[in-house]
């Protein structure tokens, strides 16, 4: 009597088992969800060159050929060169930027956003089309206001996420000294 009782119990946890091995694996390959208005960016090349420049491309660049050496991930009062935060990117990093005039309320709160993130960027950045533009490896979203709802969605959906080319890579032990 007792094996059976047992083997019943077994069997249920076994089914169970199999029964959230299956949902993992449907979270896993379902397609990740999007944001309004997120720009993609296909055939980005990869590869380290110093001397990249990046005239003509989005700004903050969305992805391609960038520096040997990633910035650290952080929060940053000045602004980063172009060529270190791509390589963060390629790391999986998010990358926010925000226009140098920013108030410093604003400034303040895209930092309370951010701060306790590990694979993030912040920095002001010249030059942008809105006044907070994201950009992770090969997408990019723009906004207008530092307390959009899209800002933490865009972090959570592609902070090393299914775009990241170099998944696993650091975002410590590059260059730069961010201040959190």
């Amino acid at each position: 009597k007792n094996n059976k009782g047992r083997n019943i119990a077994i069997a249920v946890a076994i089914g169970l088992g199999i029964i959230a091995l299956g949902f993992l694996l449907f979270l896993g390959i379902r397609e990740p969800e999007t944001l309004e208005e997120i720009q993609r960016f296909a055939g980005l090349a990869r590869g380290h060159d110093e001397a990249v420049d990046y005239s003509g491309q989005e700004l903050p660049p969305v992805g391609g050929i960038h520096s040997g050496v990633w910035q650290n991930c952080g929060i940053y009062e000045e602004p980063i060169l172009a060529k270190n935060g791509v390589h963060s990117m390629e790391h999986g990093a998010v990358w926010v930027t925000y226009h140098p005039d920013l108030p410093a309320d604003d400034v303040a709160t895209l930092q309370d956003t951010v701060r306790n993130e590990s694979f993030v960027l912040l920095s002001p950045y010249p030059e942008l089309n809105s006044p907070v533009v994201l950009t992770a490896w090969g997408i990019q979203l723009e906004v207008d206001s530092p307390t959009d709802d899209r800002i933490p969605q865009f972090i959570d959906l592609y902070q090393q996420g299914p775009q990241t080319p170099e998944l696993g890579a650091v975002c410590v032990n590059g260059i730069g000294s961010p201040m959190n």
